[in-house]
């Protein structure tokens, strides 16, 4: 008991010190760490309900989803039968109805059509095996492709997934601290962002699918067919609201010559000609090599560039585009063309998301709930302080000064893994305050068991520790299996109190046990007290 190394006492002062003085910043106001400059002072975050900010309810458009999935499996199905050979050759697809149909122009060929079907329409989905497109021959030369539950239910789980990161990369562009993106049922997407007050911006950003495609003119097309909404084959009609010819749609091939998915970089910047905001993008290098190829391949004819379906410009490709860069000009601000180059940046969003519920949570609520938490903290350490010292005595003031140190401990290693402290987290920190003192109790009535029994005051405290440190290892353990088991399964406001409860417990243990063990063997080898009052 008395043999304490001069290392490990050493140890254990250096990391006290070392965690109270992280925690001192997350104390201070924010006025007075800022002007500590460029030295490091990490605080803890505050959460939603602490420092107010933006709510908002994604919900994800399933019928987007389904009808993304039926242009790409039409324009996979075209490439396909003619890519290898024999060239199985088929006239216009039909995408009415939700699925997809055509007719072979030469019926023999329907098995191999079939096959080649079956390899790019997938032989299952999951462990269940279902097939993700059904394939029927209809009157022995037309195929018809329809999608099944399964196959959509998968599409769907797997676009909410994707969705979901690509809404966390475009928050993390913001600059904001310690958003919470969390999906919630099978389309839904939950986004809490502290100390964002406006959450109009932020709406904009997630609205916005960014899908940038690049595409030729059709311009076969005639202003008849243009007006009525009839694009020739093989074409597609489009809005183009800053069309010069007056009208507000345009003709344009519906492959796309190029697409965002093989964009590097996306940035704000100024027209060297105009001065106008616009967005600089640099392709990768197949995307580039594609790019240039096209542009050399048609010179002198106009080519869209296309955001969420809808044409922004067309301009003339004058000359080959090489480099592998490009600039995407319209009639941008500069908060837009910022927004659009983020959202580039980010990735596209495999689905439209629309906001079906927001909310704007102000500070002085989390103002309030800091300052009743902190009272309750007060409240719980004075009464503990007070119990520890008149039951215990000496004991009782090592007990106490445990728990307050314990408080800025937990602090500091908030601050430190940058954690984020939520009203759940502070009832964590409240509850961590008032079981602080079990370890030292439960060390404290074994010594007094020990004294009953006539042991010396060295072999007392040394077996009270001794023997009272398994119940106390087992008691947390059974408390950090459950805070384990909430921060697994838990979400939002279960987590943070959580992880609360989990650094509580390991700090608990750390200053109750080996901090008060310390200052016990140092008073003991100090004194040589025959007895001892507890």
């Amino acid at each position: 008991m008395l043999d304490f190394p001069r290392w490990k006492v050493v140890s254990i002062w250096a990391t006290i010190i070392a965690l109270v003085a992280l925690a001192i910043p997350s104390l201070l106001p924010q006025r007075i760490t800022d002007s500590w400059g460029a030295f490091p002072h990490p605080r803890i975050n505050l959460g939603l309900d602490l420092a107010g900010g933006s709510y908002l309810l994604l919900e994800a458009d399933v019928n987007d989803i389904a009808t993304t999935r039926l242009e790409a499996m039409r324009e996979q199905v075209q490439t396909e039968m003619r890519r290898q050979r024999p060239r199985i050759e088929i006239g216009d697809i039909s995408t009415r109805g939700g699925r997809l149909s055509f007719l072979l122009r030469d019926p023999s060929q329907v098995d191999a059509a079939r096959e080649r079907l079956t390899q790019i329409a997938g032989t299952g989905v999951g462990l269940t095996g279902q097939r993700e497109w059904d394939i029927q021959v209809v009157d022995s030369s037309r195929i018809v492709l329809t999608p099944t539950q399964a196959g959509l239910t998968q599409a769907i789980d797997t676009a909410m997934g994707d969705a979901t990161e690509v809404v966390r990369r475009r928050i993390d562009e913001l600059g904001t601290r310690e958003p919470t993106i969390i999906r919630q049922g099978s389309n839904r997407i939950v986004v809490q962002v502290p100390g964002l007050q406006n959450p109009q911006a932020l709406k904009d950003l997630l609205g916005k699918t960014a899908k940038l495609e690049f595409k030729l003119v059709d311009e076969s097309a005639t202003p008849q067919q243009l007006a009525s909404g009839q694009a020739p084959a093989g074409s597609q009609i489009l809005p183009y609201p800053n069309n010069p010819t007056g009208l507000p749609v345009i003709a344009v091939k519906r492959s796309a010559i190029l697409t965002g998915d093989q964009l590097t970089d996306a940035r704000q910047e100024f027209s060297q000609q105009t001065n106008e905001p616009q967005v600089a993008i640099t392709f990768d290098s197949q995307g580039g090599r594609k790019f240039a190829q096209v542009t050399r391949e048609n010179v002198n004819k106009p080519f869209a560039i296309i955001l969420d379906n809808q044409v922004i410009s067309a301009p003339n490709i004058n000359e080959p585009i090489l480099g592998g860069r490009a600039q995407v000009s319209g009639s941008f601000t500069t908060e837009s063309a910022n927004a659009l180059a983020i959202a580039l940046r980010s990735g596209k969003l495999p689905v439209t998301l629309k906001v079906v519920e927001e909310s704007t949570v102000g500070p002085d609520l989390g103002a309030e709930s800091i300052r009743a938490g902190i009272l309750a903290s007060a409240v719980a350490v004075a009464l503990v302080v007070a119990f520890m010292l008149i039951t215990y005595g000496r004991f009782g003031v090592y007990a106490n000064l445990a728990v307050v140190i314990n408080v800025f401990v937990i602090v500091g290693v908030l601050a430190l893994i940058g954690g984020t402290l939520t009203l759940p987290g502070i009832a964590g920190f409240v509850l961590t305050i008032g079981t602080a003192v079990d370890a030292n109790v439960l060390i404290n009535e074994r010594i007094r068991e020990e004294r009953r029994r006539g042991r010396s005051v060295v072999q007392s405290v040394e077996l009270g520790y001794k023997e009272a440190s398994r119940t106390i290892f087992e008691a947390n353990m059974t408390h950090a299996i459950s805070g384990i088991i909430m921060f697994l399964l838990g979400s939002g406001p279960v987590k943070g109190f959580a992880v609360v409860l989990l650094i509580g417990i390991a700090t608990s243990v750390f200053t109750a046990v080996l901090f008060t063990r310390m200052l016990t063997a140092q008073w003991l080898r100090r004194a040589k007290p025959k007895t001892i009052n507890i």
